[in-house]
């Protein structure tokens, strides 16, 4: 068999390696759409994987610019083609893809393709996806291809693609089953972590309030008849919040959310910014450049000043648009959010920083060696800027 530059055992064998090397599903599944087109010697290749409701819960691809890609628009539905791959489980070889019955025509946006080649990634009887490639880049001198099964001429890819894209496949379908149950296993832990946390947080933090609550009460009886010792006791009152509110913050601080563990601080953002867009009558707008991972603690400081931020400008300033910013800056990593809302006066911070959070948003720059900065003026709106060394 010949497959273009990447023929032979050698090459499959490095496809299956890197397909077997990676443990996130999204990983992956990139590495699969990889693999293929480079070893099937293709210019365009793709995976979808199905969700319950006609659509495609991810769909991957290569030989596609990110420009051409977000230009093409939404994820394509399962019809046509993608959907007999995935409903009847059987390959499609095609001489033209256009001519085919079922091809309801693309996007204006969407490259144009010709040979097609597509099978289906099964575990048993259920269908994990289906792989497509298209456009066989043929040699620019050579024998012509063997004719296709259509009777509508000669097709790019032959019967030895057909069954090398099959082995893959198999293969495909190992990786991506052990990607999902690793995810899975690492969705059980954090739950069962996170199980842990909460009830040694309701026992400790319980206990304490339960004495705080008695104490008080102590106090309160004694207030009149023995000043003295109320006052001791209102001490101890003290002294049981203070411990009961580190007991809080130490597991608030070990619930790290998940999020950031699986996608890192950027992704994170673009994902709940995504969300409080489509939630809120105010434009919700981010940008990330160039900014490399941190510390945990470091991420988590940004994710909740950034989460606070948001909350203040979304429900209290009247704000249109709210733009949050993460980038660069000499040797640091600077988060930034600004809206165009009803602004304050930043020197009544005593007043503002509780209703607005400023104290505790402070308090968690200063933790992790960053600092806080707060612009503000009635009637023109307020930027809220944290930064930290590294990234």
């Amino acid at each position: 068999m010949s497959h273009g530059p990447r023929s032979g055992l050698t090459a499959v064998s490095s496809a299956l390696l890197a397909m077997s090397r990676h443990l996130e599903v999204r990983d992956v599944l990139k590495t699969i759409v990889a693999s293929a087109r480079e070893l099937l010697d293709a210019q365009y290749a793709a995976l979808g994987v199905p969700d319950d409701h006609g659509g495609f819960a991810q769909f991957v691809v290569d030989g596609v610019s990110d420009e051409q890609w977000k230009a093409i628009g939404p994820l394509p539905r399962q019809h046509g083609i993608l959907a007999a791959m995935l409903h009847e489980a059987t390959p499609e070889r095609l001489a033209d893809v256009r001519k085919d019955p079922r091809f309801g025509g693309w996007p204006s946006a969407h490259p144009d393709m010709v040979d097609f080649l597509g099978l289906p990634i099964r575990d048993g009887d259920e269908v994990l996806g289906a792989l497509f490639l298209a456009n066989k880049l043929r040699p620019a001198e050579g024998p012509p291809h063997p004719p296709c099964p259509e009777p509508t001429g000669t097709c790019g890819f032959t019967q030895d693609d057909e069954e090398l894209l099959g082995i893959l496949a198999q293969h495909a379908a190992i990786a991506l089953t052990n990607a999902r149950l690793y995810e899975r296993s690492r969705e059980l832990t954090i739950a069962e972590e996170r199980s842990r946390l909460a009830h040694e947080l309701h026992d400790a933090v319980s206990q304490k309030l339960f004495s705080l609550r008695l104490t008080a009460q102590a106090a309160t009886a004694l207030v009149d008849r023995d000043p003295a010792r109320a006052k001791g006791e209102l001490h101890q009152v003290a002294t049981l919040a203070a411990e009961a509110a580190d007991e809080l913050r130490a597991a608030v601080v070990e619930l790290r959310p998940a999020a950031l563990e699986e996608d890192g601080l950027v992704a994170t953002l673009r994902t709940q910014i995504q969300v409080l867009d489509r939630a809120h009558a105010a434009r919700v707008t981010f940008t990330g450049h160039g900014v490399k991972a941190l510390p945990a603690a470091q991420e988590e400081a940004m994710l909740r000043v950034a989460q606070e931020a948001l909350h203040n400008a979304l429900r209290h300033s009247g704000a249109e648009h709210v733009e949050v910013a993460l980038h660069r800056r000499d040797t640091g990593t600077v988060l930034r959010v600004t809206d165009d809302g009803s602004g304050f006066d930043p020197r009544t911070v005593r007043r503002a920083g509780r209703h607005l959070g400023l104290v505790s948003m402070r308090d968690r720059a200063n933790g992790t060696g960053g600092r806080l900065t707060v612009r503000s003026a009635p009637g023109e709106g307020t930027t809220i800027e944290m930064e930290v060394p590294g990234g």
